[in-house]
């Protein structure tokens, strides 16, 4: 289960860097390309932030995570590069 949160870590920073990627650089571009990338990076995304959410609170007890941890690890999720952060910090050896 620790390495299917560490994988599903890694692909949630991925699609979030993605889906900001296509904000920032291709919105202002080409605005029919974004609205066309938006809503499969967009569901992706969502679909992995969950599982995330659901992996991190699945494994807290096997990890021995304190609430202190389990709050780092999802805000983690929230802020660009923070889910690549909690996948060496926290998820190191799986």
């Amino acid at each position: 289960m620790t390495k299917i949160f560490k994988y599903t870590a890694l692909a949630e920073g991925c699609s979030y860097l993605i889906l900001l990627a296509n904000m920032l650089f291709i919105k202002p571009n080409n605005i029919d390309l974004y609205k066309t990338l938006l809503f499969p990076i967009g569901m992706t995304h969502g679909v992995l932030f969950i599982a995330y959410l659901y992996l991190a609170v699945m494994i807290k007890g096997t990890q021995n995570w304190s609430l202190k941890d389990l709050s780092v690890i999802i805000l983690g999720s929230l802020i660009p590069f923070g889910a690549f952060y909690i996948e060496k910090k926290y998820i190191k050896n799986a």
